[in-house]
């Protein structure tokens, strides 16, 4: 388990590095674009850019955060309880998101493929939609997978209590 999570946290790195580029790039190019048009030579495309920037960002970011608790929590009542409870409540709350995750990745890939199939290009630049489609499932794919992590630690954890 070791190395798995050795690999894991790496992947989580590279995706960590790959949204944070995303946001760079979404506002260079968003203020070149604003400083072009105002100068009469907007950036062809740029929308289109910036909107798979934007998904991509969002898709990279989930496993890093999920690792870091990073979301959103609402804990107010979830904290009174008991370190167990709030352990099993953990253990069902992540194999419940593991359930949903595992599915969403899979259908990802399964339309990133009826899409590659399919010839999907992007309106303007003519872009190739199921790559974008296919980084954002392997991105779901390490978030199921650190989702899926942290469901052996707890459970570990669960277990080495009294």
């Amino acid at each position: 388990m070791e190395r798995f999570s050795k690999i894991l946290e790496r992947l989580r790195i590279f995706c960590r590095a790959g949204g944070a580029c995303c946001l760079m790039g979404m506002t260079l190019l968003t203020c070149v674009d604003v400083v072009g048009r105002k100068l009469g030579h907007p950036i062809f495309g740029s929308v289109e850019l910036v909107g798979f920037m934007a998904t991509l960002a969002a898709a990279f970011a989930l496993p890093y955060t999920h690792r870091v608790k990073g979301h959103i929590g609402v804990e107010i009542v979830v904290q009174n309880f008991s370190e167990k409870t709030q352990s099993i409540f953990s253990l069902c709350t992540n194999m419940l998101a593991l359930v949903f995750f595992a599915l969403v990745t899979w259908r990802m890939f399964i339309y990133a493929n009826t899409l590659r199939k399919s010839g999907e290009v992007s309106m303007n630049l003519k872009f190739p939609e199921h790559l974008i489609v296919f980084m954002v499932a392997v991105s779901f794919l390490i978030f199921a997978l650190t989702i899926f992590e942290e469901i052996v630690s707890t459970y570990k954890q669960f277990k080495a209590k009294p």
